[in-house]
This record gives structure tokens, sequence and C-alpha cells, in this order.
């Protein structure tokens, strides 16, 4: 019994720490949005994406709204959006996106968990030839004509669509990332997320313990409160 109740309680302490992550990395995500585009939503087309966002995540309105208030005030923090380039052992390129107030502390850490962990952080441009940015849209299929639906994101600029699970995973270009957005919107679609994501062009494929390495690395990461995004070329399969 106690250690069935030790177990229920790490795996809850768990998700809490998830989702308090999640609304930290929201709530950079919003700043960085009304910094550059203004507080308001509908004049703010990436503001309205990361909001849309935070909602799929059950972020609460109250948290949305004053993070927003908070970003719009003459005090407010002035984050930067940096990011580093390196290796982890076996050849695996890292990519790491993060918005920091302070990037001094930011690249003394990220070093250190290259170092640390056997890899090597890189200079800035180094990996853009393994990593193409794409925007990726999540939609779940529910109640939606698919054949006006795929018409409208073609139409839009969608580079691919590919169902999974139910859902469909619509690719863009970079550009085309708003462009296909407010498609969506006018046409009143559901989009459970819209995202940025760093697709690498080609995989390195490990055996277990060579994964368990650069796992090791991407997890110390992904715990930086610094840190937004981890993007790898490591094969998944």
């Amino acid at each position: 019994m106690g250690r069935a109740f030790e177990f229920r309680r790490a795996r809850k302490e768990k998700r809490w720490a998830n989702m308090s992550r999640t609304f930290t990395k929201l709530g950079k995500e919003i700043s960085v949005a009304v910094k550059s585009g203004g507080p308001d939503p509908e004049t703010n087309a990436r503001l309205r994406v990361i909001i849309q966002n935070a909602k799929a995540a059950n972020m609460p309105k109250d948290n949305i709204e004053s993070a927003i208030k908070k970003a719009s005030a003459k005090d407010a923090a002035d984050l930067q959006e940096v990011n580093f380039e390196g290796y982890a052992p076996h050849g695996v390129a890292i990519w790491v996106e993060t918005t920091t107030d302070n990037n001094t502390r930011t690249v003394a850490n990220v070093r250190s968990y290259f170092n640390k962990g056997g890899g090597q952080l890189g200079t800035s441009g180094s990996l853009e030839f393994i990593f193409e940015r794409k925007g990726v849209f999540t939609i779940p299929l529910d109640g939606v004509d698919r054949d006006s639906l795929e018409m409208t994101l073609i139409e839009s600029g969608a580079d691919d669509i590919q169902e999974q699970d139910g859902e469909l995973l619509v690719y863009t270009s970079f550009a085309d990332f708003i462009p296909v957005q407010r498609a969506l919107e006018a046409a009143g679609v559901h989009v459970s997320t819209a995202e940025l994501r760093r697709i690498p062009n080609t995989t390195v494929k490990l055996s277990d313990e060579q994964a368990e390495d650069v796992i090791r690395i991407i997890d110390k990461l992904e715990d930086d409160d610094d840190v937004q995004n981890v993007f790898h070329n490591m094969s998944e399969e």
C-alpha cells in the first residue's frame, strides 16, 4: 500500500512539474509575441497562435491574460530569443531554442549540458543544413469535411498532409505558416496545436545504449527554465 501511494504521488508530482514548465514556456512565448506585435490578438497573429496553444494545454484564462498584461507593462523583462546548435555523442545534431533575460547564464548552462554529456556546442548556423524550419498544425478530424479542408490547406500553402490517430498533421514552410493559420481561422477549422518546428533532413540511428547518452543531454536541456524547445536528428524508430 505504501509503495503504491508513493508511486501515485510521484506520478502526480511529475504531471504538475510538466504542466508548470509548459505554462512557463507559454508565458515567455506570450511575452515575446506581445513585445514584437502588441497585446491585441486580433492584430497580432503570432500572439493569437500562442493563445490557441495555451488553451489547448489547459492554461487557465486568468494566466493567459496576466501574461499579456505583464508583457505590456513598461517595466516588463526584456527577453531575447537565442538559438544554440551542437552535437551530442554519436554524431547526433541538437538544435536548442531559448528565451532568456540573461544570455550569459543561458550560454553557460547550455554549454555545460553539452560538455558534461560528452557533446560539443557548435557555432551559429552550423546545423542549418540539417534542420528545416516548418510550421506544423494538428487538426482533429471529428465532424470535418476532409475534402474541403484539404482544398483549403493546399490553396493556402500546405506542403504535406498526413493522417495520424484521427488527426491531420499539416506541414508548411516557415513563410506559409501564418497564411495557413489565417486560412484555417477564416474557415472556422478547430486546430489543436500550431507550432514551428525544426525538422531534420537526415536522421542518425543508434543502439539503445547510445540513445541513452543523447537522451541524458536532451533531458538536461529540457529541464532548464530558459529552454523553450529542443530538436534533434536521432532516429526514433
